[in-house]
């Protein structure tokens, strides 16, 4: 495996090889095609989200194709495209885990903060935590959507059929938030700081 790794916050991302690792219960092996920068990305490597597991391969917009599967792995087969997400792993059982709330589990994983990532050629990740991919997509634009569609997405949702949306901040989930939700009708009002009115007047 050949992949950019973060030794220290505020260095240099570093060029590292390593022999493969084994896959334990649950895990895919994939061959990584393609993985975005996100923000949050930029925050690990900047030494803005505290103690990252150093040294850390970043990248949580990834998109591959399984090489190989761990044991009880059964929703995958060798050769599926798939896409890994920020969130890497949760414990399950907590009261968040229960109601379906895993972003809020506090023993939870994160993909190139806890768990090596995508900035490799190689990755592993918990096939309970990987998403089918649909064909219709280049791996350069599904990317994205590993992490700003999926809040994107969530933020919608829960705002419903609501005729006007409000966004606060206007980074990348927004601006797809705004797509979709402009062919749906709706009225965007973006909420952004006094610096950032070239963001807002995209909307």
């Amino acid at each position: 495996m050949q992949g950019m790794s973060l030794n220290q916050p505020g260095r240099l991302l570093v060029m590292v090889r390593r022999g493969p690792l084994s896959l334990t219960a649950e895990q895919v092996r994939l061959s990584v095609s393609a993985c975005g920068v996100c923000r949050t990305d930029l925050h690990i490597v900047d030494g803005e989200l505290a103690q990252p597991a150093l040294p850390i391969i970043p990248g949580h917009e990834i998109v591959g194709r399984i090489v190989e599967l761990g044991n009880g792995v059964g929703r995958f087969k060798l050769g599926d495209r798939v896409g890994v997400p920020w969130l890497g792993w949760t414990c399950g059982e907590c009261e968040f885990c229960r109601r379906e709330q895993e972003n809020l589990c506090p023993s939870a994983r994160f993909t190139g903060y806890h768990i090596d990532g995508g900035f490799a050629n190689e990755a592993i990740a918990d096939a309970r935590f990987a998403f089918p991919l649909p064909e219709n997509y280049t791996d350069e634009e599904v990317a994205p959507l590993l992490c700003a569609g999926l809040i994107g997405w969530r933020a919608l949702h829960a705002a419903g059929d609501a005729r006007r949306v409000g966004l606060y901040g206007f980074g990348a989930a927004a601006h797809i938030v705004t797509q979709v939700a402009k062919s749906h009708g709706q009225e965007i009002f973006a909420f952004v700081r006094p610096d950032d009115e070239k963001a807002a007047a995209s909307t």
